[in-house]
């Protein structure tokens, strides 16, 4: 993953950059503070993976700690972390391999954030200026690099190859994912089932090492991995298809990005692989060009949300996460009552009813 990014690409995002940088912070998602609520039975445990983080990023030379503690502070869900740590102490974990493993998820998933927007020439991510923006992509990709390779030495200290397999096949699935998606960036016919195997190697695989990642603590959770698995790779799925309709639905202030960044990048998301077919030649044509060229000469983005919400297929988009929502819940149907498991249950409803 290094700074890959083609001329149109870059020229997308020249004409969306003054709109971007004038964006203001996201605003307070209530849906996403329910979300966080939900795991509040490991909080205190969270806020040591923050620790740990914090002290590997110590330990980097001056402009690490200062781009990747800008980078960190960011913020962000941490979901990731947030059901590892949940998996752990439902299995009846006691030790302290989840800090570390919650640690490296996190700081892969960094990573993958920092290469994309360069890979995206992007100029904003939660209401701020991209690390690539601020400090240019020759330290950014270095930093991304780093992050990785530091998650991937914590991972080594600790020996268990089979654990190291999966994060190696999660980390493979999710550049493949970024391979796949750039090759049909502008393209018009990408189909639902490519869109679906993009986002299940960009986003899904690597929740599903999160959920399964503790079962490798202890040979007496072998037995429930592969349920764990199925429910990780099922959220996030459903993750990433409700993000791509925010992109839509979501208000500039809540994202801290303009809308519609997706289809102008040349990114063809759930919504409109399910609209294009059903549109008029106009519409259609409108929607073309947006993403072969990357601006709107003769639309806005309330017109496009009206002929989405006439098609009905953002409802459909959301249907369609809340299917994978539910999947994730069946999976984890036979795993060990009690308050963790209760949070992991609840985690798919407050993903598809959040605003940011």
């Amino acid at each position: 993953m290094g700074p890959c990014c083609s001329y149109d690409g870059r020229r997308r995002r020249e004409r969306l950059e003054d709109e971007a940088l004038n964006a203001p912070r996201p605003s307070p998602d209530p849906n996403a503070a329910s979300l966080a609520a939900s795991f509040e039975v490991v909080r205190p445990r969270l806020e040591l993976v923050e620790r740990f983080i914090a002290e590997q990023l110590g330990g980097g030379p001056e402009l690490v700690r200062e781009a990747g503690g800008y980078v960190l502070q960011a913020g962000g869900k941490r979901l990731r972390p947030a059901i590892l740590l949940t998996v752990s102490r439902l299995l009846g974990y006691h030790g302290d391999l989840d800090l570390r493993y919650g640690a490296i998820v996190e700081m892969i998933h960094t990573a993958t954030l920092v290469h994309d927007d360069i890979i995206d020439s992007a100029t904003v991510r939660r209401g701020r200026a991209t690390a690539n923006h601020r400090w240019g992509n020759q330290l950014t990709v270095l930093l991304g690099d780093w992050l990785y390779l530091r998650a991937i030495d914590l991972a080594l200290q600790v020996a268990d190859i089979a654990a190291m397999q999966r994060l190696s096949f999660a980390t493979t699935q999710m550049t493949e994912g970024e391979i796949l998606g750039l090759a049909l960036q502008g393209v018009v016919g990408v189909t639902r089932e490519q869109y679906l195997e993009i986002t299940r190697r960009k986003t899904a695989e690597l929740f599903a090492a999160a959920c399964s990642l503790p079962t490798h603590f202890s040979p007496a959770f072998e037995r429930h991995r592969r349920a764990l698995d199925e429910y990780g790779r099922n959220i996030g799925m459903c993750f990433q298809i409700v993000d791509d309709i925010l992109d839509i639905v979501g208000s500039q202030q809540r994202l801290g990005k303009p809308v519609f960044s997706d289809l102008r990048e040349g990114k063809l998301t759930l919504p409109f692989i399910l609209a294009l077919p059903r549109m008029a030649a106009a519409e259609r044509a409108m929607v073309e060009s947006v993403l072969v060229n990357g601006d709107l000469p003769d639309a806005d983005p309330k017109s496009l949300r009206t002929f989405l919400d006439r098609l009905g297929v953002v409802d459909e988009a959301r249907e369609i996460a809340d299917e994978f929502g539910r999947r994730a819940i069946a999976a984890i149907s036979e795993l060990p009552p009690g308050p963790e498991l209760d949070a992991l249950a609840a985690a798919p409803r407050f993903v598809v009813e959040r605003e940011s």
